[in-house]
């Protein structure tokens, strides 16, 4: 039998008197009760309770195992209320692999998530690399496209656009771009994880398919990169929806072609276990997702003009 129940058992007749009063507190059989004594005693080779036909008591090596016994049962019920208090409140430390590009997008949420559980911690690592969760330790990663195989657990935090953007002192070197095949004539700066390389990918106004072959002076895997070279005026490129929103906003970076939609991708969130998730994993996949629904109306507004 399973000792760790037959312990219980042992506790419960001594605290209820008898074996029937425990078998009724416990909701089993006064024979199932008597079983689990008695297998304590022939496995520690010593009787535990003296036994009359109206009621029992301790031996001595009982009143020591009963003893012991309370204790370890009362340590566990301590586990398990430490454990149920971390399931369901962020506590310990979120370990998070990101993209590099997207921290600046997710620092608010960490910020929010930090202010409201002061018992967390969150421990960010930046990279492109698809790691492996589990061997690796992390909770959670978050990334700008979806793994095409994978046996994580991926949820779709928002759809994002690239906007495809320019500074608008570039144009004072440079012809005007009044369609896709322009931009062949022109310094398109690119980031190197693109999943079209250097092709890139729209929307057109019949809702059809179009491409163009790029060229430019710049590749790179750091998006701030390519954000702060395109501010200079140097060079157009289609930049993730989330790392110039504000540039768009305050008139730093301009839009251009509106009417070629780059193609639509996902934000994604993706973990080891769909059950029993942590509240620190959940908690914080919550938060992102509020944050990035305020993005997608943002994009809704953008695209929706004046």
């Amino acid at each position: 039998m399973d000792r760790l129940t037959s312990m219980n058992v042992f506790v419960k007749v001594v605290d209820c008197g008898g074996f029937s009063a425990a078998a009724r507190r416990l909701n089993m059989s006064a024979t199932m009760v008597s079983n689990h004594v008695q297998s304590l005693e022939e496995h520690l080779g010593a009787r535990l309770l003296n036994r009359t036909t109206r009621s029992v008591g301790l031996t001595e090596t009982g009143r020591a195992y009963y003893e012991r016994c309370t204790g370890i049962l009362a340590e566990i019920e301590d586990a398990d209320r430490a454990a149920g208090a971390l399931h369901s409140t962020p506590m310990g430390t979120l370990r998070l692999y990101t993209n590099p590009h997207i921290v600046r997008f997710l620092s608010p949420v960490i910020s929010d998530y930090l202010r409201a559980y002061p018992a967390a911690a969150v421990d960010v690592t930046g990279g492109d690399r698809m790691v492996d969760l589990v061997e690796e330790g992390y909770d959670l990663a978050v990334r700008t496209f979806r793994p095409v195989e994978s046996a994580l657990i991926v949820r779709n935090l928002s759809v994002w656009n690239h906007i495809l953007c320019v500074a608008p002192g570039y144009f004072a070197d440079h012809p005007p771009i009044e369609s896709l095949a322009d931009l062949t004539r022109h310094n398109c700066i690119r980031y190197a994880f693109y999943p079209y390389g250097d092709e890139w990918h729209f929307i057109g106004p019949d809702g059809k398919l179009a491409r163009v072959r790029i060229s430019g002076t710049l590749v790179s895997n750091v998006a701030e990169v390519l954000r702060v070279v395109g501010l200079n005026g140097q060079g157009v490129f289609l930049a993730p929806s989330f790392l110039v929103e504000e540039d768009i906003e305050a008139g730093r970076l301009i839009e251009i072609l509106p009417d070629w939609r780059p193609v639509e991708f996902t934000i994604n969130a993706l973990y080891p276990h769909r059950h029993q998730l942590s509240s620190k994993v959940r908690i914080f996949i919550d938060l992102m997702a509020e944050h990035f629904a305020r993005h997608r109306r943002w994009l809704d507004l953008t695209s929706s003009g004046p």
